[in-house]
This record gives C-alpha cells, structure tokens and sequence, in this order.
C-alpha cells in the first residue's frame, strides 16, 4: 500500500500542480509580454510537454487508485470519500479526454497553419476545461486529506 499512494500522490501533484502554475501563474504573464503568435505558440508547445505527463499521471491514478480499492476489500468496504474521489477523478478524466482530442488537436493544427484568430479561439476553450478541471483536482484533494471526516 504505500508504493501504490506515494505513487498516487506524485502523479495527483503533476496533474494538479501543473494545473495551477499553468492557469494562475504563466497564463496572466503570458497573455501581457507575449503577442498572439508567440503565445499561442508556447502554450501548443507547453502543452506537448505538459500532457504526455498528464497521460502518465491518469494512468498511474487509475492503476493505483483501484489498486487501493481493491486492497481495503472494495468498493463497498471504502468511505464515501473514496467514491467522491473516483467520481472526481473519473470526471476529471474524461474532461482532459475532451480538451486532448477535440480542442487542443485544433490548437495545433490552427498554429502549425499560422491561423492565430482560430488557435486563439481553441486556446480559450482549453483554458475554460483546465480551469474547470482544476476546480475538480483541488476538490479531490481536499477530499482526499479531509474526506473521512467530512462523511464520518
């Protein structure tokens, strides 16, 4: 059990620290010193690096999440605050799955054909899903830490 939450927690700070560096403090930089083609450029390029660690950390969420399930006897023998943290988790999933495959693929395509009035549009949609996300991710933690007793 403690391979699989050391894990767990590295791959929840990834995901959700990379969140808040990105959303709270190199968006409000980056937006003022940056124009459109070369900001829209760093975040295609930010988000190359980002998500393949974004990929890592879902799986490693996934793959020791449910470990830990299975290892404290099931779903049915863990605290409610185990299923909110699934449902999150699993919400927060299917959210990056969206903003992977819909909007950030015309993010790079837009910037690869130099089409900034079009990448900036899918920009603002990914930033509306990392915002939303990130709502859910400090959610989880929160429950994560404080969960047990919240529903005690």
């Amino acid at each position: 059990m403690p391979l699989a939450i050391s894990l767990h927690l590295l791959a929840a700070v990834i995901w959700v620290g990379g969140m808040f560096f990105a959303y709270q403090c190199l968006r409000p930089v980056a937006a003022k010193v940056l124009e459109p083609p070369l900001r829209l450029t760093l975040w295609c390029h930010l988000f190359s690096r980002f998500f393949a660690w974004v990929w890592g950390a879902i799986v490693t969420l996934l793959v020791t999440g449910h470990w830990m399930i299975g290892l404290m006897g099931g779903m049915a023998a863990v605290g409610m605050h185990v299923h909110v943290m699934l449902a999150t988790g699993y919400l927060m999933v299917a959210l990056f799955l969206h903003l992977y495959f819909a909007p950030y693929q015309r993010l790079k395509k837009a910037v690869g054909a130099s089409d900034w009035p079009q990448a900036g549009v899918q920009l603002n949609k990914i930033r509306l899903f990392v915002g939303i996300n990130l709502l859910l991710g400090l959610i989880t933690v929160i429950n994560a830490v404080g969960g047990r007793m919240l529903y005690a």
